[in-house]
């Protein structure tokens, strides 16, 4: 088969590689899409890949080519989408259902090889089944809107609040209609952009707010008569966001941290003293299951997009690029501000 392999820093090459083998309990995909996320980035561009050579990717659609013996919730033809996480099913934190943060687990498309080819294998539990009604564009977008559904229930969420996401990207798109789905009263997208404010209104934010404006925070908390926000999600891990998120809080607030930092963060005293005084709760969200293994955030993703609840825009595919122009895809992240929504790796193609 053909794939993208990544041999080094900025060395990533359109070859031939084995047919993987299927063993027991797994399944043979022919991917469809595959998108590319900012964790393969430096992976690819700087070489912070675990080993190599390696194929990446991790975010994936496709359809079952081959089942192995014992495979019983599966059949050749089926639509899925890829789970990237390979627990290793047996430790503390698996046997509690928190199989996100199993020390000795595996993942698909960077300890082990991935979906930037034509074919990947993966266990039975590792391909969820979505209907005819999900494109396979949707389906490549299966695990980020998973992470958006899990920062929701990292905070025990409930309907009837307001609602702040700050950072109007993939992630903080996906987190506003969660949270309209589950019965927000107001949710409100913070960011930079005009173009990505408009787009979550179009998603059916109830308000933006263009974090640029000078008097933004005034405005900000005044949709909330001075009260600040119930729920409080931070999707763009920086610092002045992560920051924000602190005065945004009301009392007694639910502050998550869904973006992954990329730089250390410091607090003043001052800024600090927000969360003793409001006594809000603040908590991290990382990946995005729960058990029964997947969990349902990726059952209720697929019922989601079925229905049409959970919206899925045009403007978050940037780009749609035959799997051998991989290394091409990857070299359009190096111009600052090209890149706007998702570049997806066509595998048929």
């Amino acid at each position: 088969m053909k794939a993208g392999v990544v041999h080094g820093k900025d060395d990533l090459r359109y070859e031939d590689l084995a047919m993987p083998e299927v063993k027991s309990k797994e399944v043979l995909i022919k991917v469809k899409y595959t998108g590319i996320c900012g964790s393969d980035l430096p992976r690819v561009n700087e070489g912070a890949c675990h080993f190599f050579p390696v194929v990446l990717g991790h975010e994936f659609s496709g359809t079952v080519e081959q089942i192995g013996e014992n495979v019983t919730s599966l059949k050749v033809g089926d639509r899925v989408a890829g789970v990237p996480l390979v627990p290793c099913l047996e430790c503390e934190d698996c046997l509690k259902g928190d199989y996100s943060l199993c020390k000795h687990y595996s993942f698909i498309g960077s300890r082990q090889n991935g979906c930037f080819a034509e074919y990947v294998v993966v266990p039975e539990k590792n391909a969820v089944k979505f209907d005819d009604e999900v494109t396979f564009e949707q389906g490549a977008f299966f695990e980020p809107a998973t992470v958006a559904l899990h920062g929701l229930q990292r905070v025990d969420y409930h309907g009837g609040k307001t609602v702040a996401v700050i950072g109007g990207g993939t992630i903080g798109m996906f987190v506003m209609q969660w949270a309209k789905i589950f019965g927000a009263k107001e949710v409100v997208v913070f960011d930079i952009s005009d173009e990505r404010l408009e787009l979550a209104q179009k998603l059916g934010a109830t308000g933006t707010i263009n974090t640029m404006e000078p008097d933004f925070m005034e405005k900000a908390k005044a949709l909330t008569k001075n009260k600040g926000y119930d729920y409080v999600f931070e999707t763009a891990g920086s610092t002045i966001t992560m920051k924000m998120s602190f005065d945004l809080a009301a009392n007694k607030a639910n502050v998550c941290f869904v973006g992954t930092p990329t730089k250390d963060l410091t607090f003043t005293v001052k800024e600090w003293e927000n969360m003793n005084r409001k006594e809000f709760n603040l908590t991290g969200s990382w990946m995005s299951y729960s058990a029964p293994f997947p969990g349902q955030e990726w059952e209720l993703v697929s019922h989601y997009f079925k229905t049409g609840l959970l919206q899925f825009d045009d403007s978050f595919v940037f780009k749609k690029m035959p799997l051998s122009q991989i290394a091409n895809a990857f070299t359009l992240y190096k111009e600052p501000g090209l890149v706007k929504g998702k570049i997806l790796i066509d595998s048929e193609k």
